[in-house]
């Protein structure tokens, strides 16, 4: 196989598109209520670490499916009008995620610099799972 594209150029290419928040922005917009944080890493990473309280879990391979509300997998919270900031544990796949949010048609909606990492470091709260 010879790959034309990396994981970092994928990533890069994403930010380009997408708008990112800092944590210190996150932790500020953490006491909307209009505000919907979407953790996308995996389950034993959440039970490992713990979470942004109140986040909704969405496993990143499920996204695609549920967000569309013409399948089976949808899930109501992505039919809301919110403010959807998504983060994973670095920044990666929180960067493509919001990529294919907006692509799907969900128009506000950023990813968290850094992801939980930074949060923590910013010194937001965790909750643990």
């Amino acid at each position: 196989m010879t790959q034309t594209i990396g994981y970092k150029q994928l990533v890069a290419d994403a930010e380009q598109r997408i708008k990112s928040i800092s944590a210190s922005e996150a932790i500020t917009e953490a006491t909307s209520p209009d505000v919907v944080f979407v953790d996308l890493r995996d389950v034993r990473e959440l039970k490992r670490e713990g979470k942004i309280p109140g986040a909704f879990h969405c496993p990143r391979g499920l996204l695609e499916f549920w967000i569309d509300p013409e399948c089976t997998y949808h899930k109501p919270v992505f039919a809301e009008d919110k403010h959807f900031i998504f983060y994973c544990n670095l920044g990666w796949r929180s960067a493509l995620a919001t990529d294919i949010a907006q692509k799907m048609g969900l128009k506000d909606v950023c990813h968290l610099e850094g992801g939980f990492e930074a949060w923590k470091n910013a010194g937001g709260a965790v909750e643990e799972k």
